[in-house]
């Protein structure tokens, strides 16, 4: 069944043979175990054998200290996204990161063999030597001075200049290549955000593979040949042709090397699209066997409203994506009825399950006014009936209260959780009458100052029904206070551009992505500093575009916030960090930014009978963790004895 994504990927692989070095060429290691996966192009010459394709020093992970068991090379895993985009969750869920955090949450070298840090101002990573791309091309410092002097200080490629993370105190590292396993990343003033950026869940990729984009370069290219190549992709320009070939994270030029667990043997758009196992992976079990476990992922494209009814089918091995709390009961019928699976309750890394994000930036100068009233902020909250909510959506297993950090966070207050979390319309009301909406129309609605209703207009990615039904039950508690809200549902792309654009005067979402921050976390989500945090995304722009666009802040709380990351950004011990979040989590339990409503409601996670070294017990998180990615998918394999 294989043999499409074996001709698909035989050109590359036959190619990577001819630049093979013996001098390269990682000796052979003990009791390396070949796959019967790619065993037919080994024999045939078409492939280097295992102990030629991984790095010198291969990464040999702990399955023991984490209770996990040695598992068996095989197997197609089957599981479900929403969107053709959403393939990218293969490098969201494979996670191999140059550093990544271990299942503790403590930064580990991956792909690195090893890095060093001095005082986080200079920080020197050492590459393994013989470690290869997907296509059997070294993985070399190299690919890391062709992004940051072809892509990342290229204007045509990267018109803002490198990433923002690389910025300290407005200026940008100076970045030295040793040798060929060595980078060096050097600041006059710490960037202690600098490895952490690195494990991001969509992580940076200060790399790229220089053998493959080469040719597709203005510097590096043959004029002639490149001016053909962008004239059969039919683009305006090369950079445009280089751009649409470098999708790291997009995952969908089936074309570019990889360094993560699987690669992407689908062209084009699909139903459904398969993801076959890395020859060159650097990942191996303490056995010899060379990660991934499983040889194939097929990732199907599913309405989002039909992925908990196939998954209740059993048409799902592995499956979180597109579950809510609300399908918990479907789920546990299917198992109940004989699909082969278990639904696993993982807890929840969010901030919020449903937080509603007041635009401080909206277009329309009276309603910006009003928004920008704490008064008004803390009103609404405090008209929320959250534990109606909890029990109508949530049986009562979610937390309600104000959006701030989780428990698991050292940093976690009860008292930030409580404030203007408790339902009290009476002083609801009188806040508002405060902030000058004391007069109301014959319905009983508050009127604006230029006598508009006040009628909240909140939208939604239209993706979740419990964010719905939610927003019913504060539909009704807000009446009371004479607010009204109109709920408007979109596409999630147009959700979020009308936030960017301030045309939206209200958003709900999620919470903030990391409800678990540690010392070590950047506060740059919880300063001004993203146009993602729904709440300024003007102020966001103007932070990351350096002024191009957008707005500074002007509200003081806000200026404090980017005064405090700052800070943070030039401590020097874990005592300062962590007093300065403190500080800021305070400040947005005070001025009620983003008005939250309940926190770690349980995540089912969908997993086969027989696929194994999967967590019953675990935290599904964005970042930190990249949801499967901090479990390490690829040590999940199915049991050869209960596979159907």
């Amino acid at each position: 069944m294989f043999d499409r994504f074996r001709r698909f990927l035989l050109a590359p692989l036959a190619a990577a043979l001819i630049s093979l070095s013996p001098a390269l060429a990682a000796p052979p290691l003990p009791a390396l175990q070949e796959s019967t996966f790619w065993q037919h192009e080994v024999d045939n010459g078409d492939l280097p054998p295992v102990a030629e394709r991984l790095p010198e020093t291969p990464l040999v992970v702990d399955l023991k200290s984490r209770g996990r068991t040695a598992g068996v090379q095989g197997g197609v895993l089957h599981t479900m996204v929403s969107r053709s985009k959403d393939i990218r969750q293969m490098v969201v869920y494979g996670y191999a990161r140059l550093i990544g955090y271990d299942q503790n949450y403590k930064l580990v070298p991956d792909l690195l063999l090893d890095f060093e840090s001095d005082q986080d101002k200079v920080f020197t990573l050492h590459l393994r030597p013989g470690h290869r791309w997907s296509d059997g091309a070294p993985f070399t410092s190299e690919d890391f001075r062709y992004w940051w002097e072809k892509v990342a200080n290229n204007k045509l490629l990267s018109p803002a200049g490198p990433p923002d993370f690389l910025r300290v105190e407005g200026q940008m590292p100076t970045v030295t290549f040793p040798d060929e396993t060595t980078v060096v990343f050097a600041w006059d003033n710490p960037n202690p955000n600098f490895l952490a950026s690195l494990a991001q869940a969509r992580p940076p990729f200060i790399y790229r593979p220089a053998n493959f984009l080469k040719p597709y370069h203005a510097d590096t290219a043959d004029p002639a040949e490149l001016a053909a190549r962008v004239e059969d992709a039919r683009v305006k320009s090369w950079a445009a042709l280089h751009n649409k070939l470098d999708n790291m994270y997009k995952f969908d030029n089936h074309e570019l090397p990889t360094l993560q667990p699987w690669i992407n043997a689908s062209s084009g758009k699909k139903i459904r699209y398969n993801f076959v196992r890395n020859p060159y992976y650097h990942r191996i079990d303490p056995n010899g066997v060379q990660l991934p476990y499983i040889d194939v992922v097929e990732m199907e494209i599913v309405s989002a409203g039909l992925i908990a009814a196939r998954a209740n089918a059993g048409e799902a091995d592995l499956q979180a994506r597109g579950l809510d709390f609300r399908d918990i009961s479907m789920l546990r019928k299917g198992e109940a009825d004989g699909s082969d699976y278990k639904t696993y309750l993982w807890g929840n890394a969010v901030a919020s399950q449903i937080a509603i994000y007041p635009n401080l930036n909206y277009e329309d100068d009276v309603w910006r006014a009003v928004l920008r009233d704490v008064r008004v902020r803390r009103a609404l909250s405090l008209a929320i009936d959250r534990k109606t909510i909890n029990k109508a959506l949530y049986f009562n297993l979610a937390k309600p209260g104000a959006m701030t950090v989780l428990p698991q966070s050292p940093f976690f207050k009860q008292a930030n959780r409580d404030a203007w979390a408790t339902l009290d319309p009476d002083t609801a009301n009188s806040l508002l009458d405060e902030a000058g909406l004391d007069k109301r129309g014959s319905d009983g609605i508050r009127l604006l100052p230029d006598g508009r209703p006040m009628e909240i207009v909140i939208e939604t990615a239209g993706e979740r029904q419990e964010v719905e039904n939610a927003l019913q039950i504060i539909t009704d508690d807000w009446r009371n206070i004479g607010v009204k809200l109109v709920m408007r549902p979109l596409d999630r792309d147009i959700l979020r551009n009308r936030v960017y654009a301030g045309t939206s005067m209200c958003a709900v979402w999620f919470g903030w992505d990391n409800g678990i921050p540690q010392p070590y976390t950047s506060p740059a989500y919880v300063a001004p500093r993203q146009q993602e945090f729904f709440s300024w995304p003007k102020w966001g722009q103007y932070y990351q575009t350096n002024g191009a666009a957008g707005e500074p802040p002007d509200m003081p709380e806000a200026i404090r916030l980017m005064e405090l990351a700052h800070d943070w950004d030039l401590a020097t011990s874990q005592e300062q960090r962590s007093a300065i979040w403190a500080e800021m989590l305070g400040i947005h339990a005070d001025q009620v930014f983003a008005i939250g409503t309940l926190a770690e409601a349980p995540q089912p996670v969908v997993v086969n009978n027989a696929l194994r070294n999967v967590p019953e017990k675990a935290l599904w998180a964005w970042d930190p963790g990249a949801h499967f990615g901090i479990h390490r998918i690829d040590e999940f394999y199915f049991d050869p004895d209960r596979r159907n």
